[in-house]
């Protein structure tokens, strides 16, 4: 049994502690807005927030969380789906087929609380998500312009 803090509430789940963090959102959770694709850590489809870091959820096994981290999904970043960079996304119409978008959003997020005006270089070396459909121009951009809201408090 494992005590889990996901998108601010407290859930027990009943799992291996061997269990990848993303097979405990999906299937115990039933949040499948986080993707599985490589299973290796490598594509980002299943980046979700650990107290506040971007991570890939396919490779971290629930027996290295510890009991009060939090844990934040696709579905917990924001109620409206109007964090600055879904606002972006939704504007840019960043997205090609999509599957890769909910870790590349999480993704985006979370450099953009660590560095909120970051240069392409900048994205380029923490936006490390593979896009099979190539939107990386459109998510640069969509990384500008959710800065850019985030810095004028909500207004595009």
């Amino acid at each position: 049994m494992a005590t889990l803090n996901i998108n601010g509430e407290r859930v027990d789940v009943d799992v291996d502690a061997s269990t990848p963090l993303l097979w405990v959102v999906r299937e115990q959770l039933g949040l499948t807005g986080t993707k599985y694709s490589c299973g290796i850590g490598i594509c980002g489809s299943c980046t979700v927030h650990v107290d506040g870091a971007a991570v890939r959820s396919c490779t971290l096994p629930v027996s290295e969380l510890a009991e009060g981290q939090e844990i934040l999904t696709i579905e917990g970043l924001s109620a409206n789906n109007d964090h600055p960079v879904q606002r972006a996304w939704a504007e840019l119409d960043v997205p090609q087929c999509g599957y890769c978008q909910p870790g590349m959003i999480m993704a985006a997020a979370a450099l953009l609380t660590e560095n909120p005006e970051p240069a392409d270089p900048d994205i380029d070396a923490a936006v490390t998500n593979i896009c099979r459909c190539g939107t990386f121009n459109r998510v640069r951009r969509g990384i500008h312009l959710a800065a850019a809201i985030k810095k004028n408090g909500g207004a595009t």
